[in-house]
């Protein structure tokens, strides 16, 4: 038997496991079956939700839901501090040999530290360790917006990381800036950040947009009786613009795709190639 089990991959030596699943953006019309099966399932389901209706809709699934909200702080806690506690009461119960279940809003993976970092841990101990996607605020905004990514081209960005890094952006694809809300924010302590804050993304932007250019404020539906809300602004009126945390920015392209045009005569003579040898 010693043998048997010294055979066995790393991750089946240990009987906990975690699987952390994506409950989608709208109350109960997003959530997948493989993720609807890892919530019943499991001995004990945390819940990384700030809405009390969502939390009482899950517990509906299952009689051991955990709320990890009360880890939050105020005033001098990071943000930063909450989701290591969060990963260290889940791998607590990983440790203890239950099957556990975290769920959070839309893709568990899309700007969630804790899933990633409690996935990694539970591998590194030899836990069984999972991610089941969902339907993401990225994937209604396409489709609420009627954005095609493969039109032009798309660029997604946390907005502070257009002030904290040099970072090149297309004019001529879409451009997806998260958390304009908090933009700025290197204290990872604050939920929001004023029109200041906003001027100097603005400044940042204008080095390849102009001031006119009209960017779209959305956010998804969370729950069945809510609609999409979408504003259009000026982007020299974005300061002024009261932005939530969990509105996103969308700058549409300011500038025609241009052609390249020796590459494109290169790959003329390769089709003329082509086409000899079809003959």
């Amino acid at each position: 038997m010693q043998a048997i089990i010294a055979a066995l991959p790393e991750h089946r030596k240990q009987p906990g496991s975690i699987a952390c699943v994506g409950l989608g953006m709208t109350l109960g019309s997003h959530l997948g079956p493989l993720a609807r099966s890892h919530i019943e399932q499991a001995d004990v389901v945390f819940a990384a939700l700030s809405d009390g209706i969502v939390e009482m809709w899950l517990e509906s699934m299952h009689p051991d839901v955990r709320s990890l909200q009360p880890y939050y702080g105020k005033g001098d806690k990071s943000r930063l501090q909450t989701y290591r506690e969060w990963v260290e009461v889940m791998m607590a119960e990983v440790r203890a040999g239950r099957k556990v279940c975290a769920v959070f809003y839309g893709h568990p993976g899309i700007f969630a530290w804790s899933p990633h970092e409690v996935i990694k841990l539970a591998r590194a101990e030899g836990f069984q360790a999972h991610m089941e996607p969902g339907i993401s605020a990225e994937d209604c905004l396409y489709a609420d917006l009627g954005i095609d990514p493969g039109r032009y081209g798309c660029q997604h960005y946390e907005a502070s990381q257009l002030l904290f890094c040099e970072t090149p952006l297309n004019p001529a694809a879409y451009v997806v800036l998260w958390q304009v809300g908090l933009v700025g924010d290197r204290s990872l302590k604050r939920f929001s950040t004023g029109p200041e804050y906003r001027q100097v993304l603005v400044e940042v932007l204008e080095e390849n947009y102009p001031p006119e250019h009209e960017l779209i404020i959305y956010r998804g539906a969370t729950l069945p009786i809510q609609q999409p809300r979408v504003r259009r602004v000026a982007l020299r009126d974005l300061p002024a613009t009261e932005v939530s945390a969990e509105e996103t920015v969308i700058l549409p392209p300011a500038t025609p795709l241009r052609p390249n045009r020796a590459v494109r005569e290169r790959l003329a003579v390769l089709d003329a190639a082509w086409q000899a040898g079809q003959d």
